[in-house]
């Protein structure tokens, strides 16, 4: 099965990411798509196994097999966790919901080292443009703030919400190179200790529910298999318990 076949007939959940779902687009944003597709579980029966993730078919649009995008999220990635929040949200089948009602089960204490991981990591790259630029790239240091100030909030109150509400026009005005780079750091400064500070007294869980998530992972595997289709035959007799046939 091609990847883009994956994507156009087994997509169970598709949402639009970026600065639209942020609150922070203007008229010239792209519109970021995020997805997530259940390749058929016979497909796992074959040597070569079906993708991990894809990207495309259209133009700025990326999506995860249901099992690596469950595995990231209970790692607390990111991108991940942001993905399962959307505002947007363009597509969800039965399945798609069952995911989103899972939410709750990805989050986590975790989420702290997760995040400002990722946030130190961009922040050395905006300080290596300062020195070898004398300015970060603006853009980067709008979505640095935002990203630091969400997971604060997830800490403070256990739940994720990636728009950015009344903070959209001081954001902006960071991405415009409106505000000095020194005040941008002390900003950063205060959200990363404050983060640190709301951990202590979190009421998200230490780890999250990975047996949950594992749980709705088996099943709609198990039900994938007993659907029919054009990718194995036999498979119908050896899933719903008839034993394998002799030939």
């Amino acid at each position: 099965m091609r990847p883009e076949t994956l994507v156009r007939d087994h997509t169970i959940y598709a949402c639009v990411m970026g600065s639209r779902a942020f609150g922070l687009a203007t008229d010239d944003s792209d519109t970021d798509r995020r997805g997530v597709f259940l390749a058929p579980t016979s497909l796992f029966w074959r040597f070569d196994k079906p993708p991990t993730h894809v990207d495309g078919p259209l133009e700025e649009q990326f999506s995860w097999e249901l099992e690596r995008f469950c595995e990231l999220a209970l790692r607390a990635n990111p991108n991940i966790l942001e993905c399962l929040h959307s505002p947007l949200v363009e597509y969800a089948d039965d399945t798609g919901r069952q995911l989103l009602a899972l939410r709750g089960a990805f989050l986590s204490r975790q989420a702290l080292e997760t995040f400002t991981r990722y946030a130190l990591g961009q922040r050395k790259k905006l300080e290596a443009d300062v020195r070898s630029h004398g300015a970060p790239r603006w853009k980067h240091a709008m979505h640095l703030l935002r990203l630091l100030t969400s997971a604060r909030d997830l800490l403070r109150t256990g739940r994720l919400t990636i728009d950015v509400g009344d903070q959209r026009e001081p954001l902006l005005e960071v991405k415009r190179g409106e505000v000095p780079w020194p005040q941008v750091e002390t900003r950063m400064n205060r959200l990363a200790r404050e983060a640190e500070e709301a951990a202590r007294h979190s009421p998200l869980p230490a780890e999250p529910d990975r047996r949950r998530v594992e749980d709705f992972l088996i099943g709609v595997r198990r039900a994938s298999a007993l659907q029919p289709g054009p990718y194995d035959e036999g498979v119908q007799g050896v899933v719903g318990g008839r034993g394998i046939r002799q030939h």
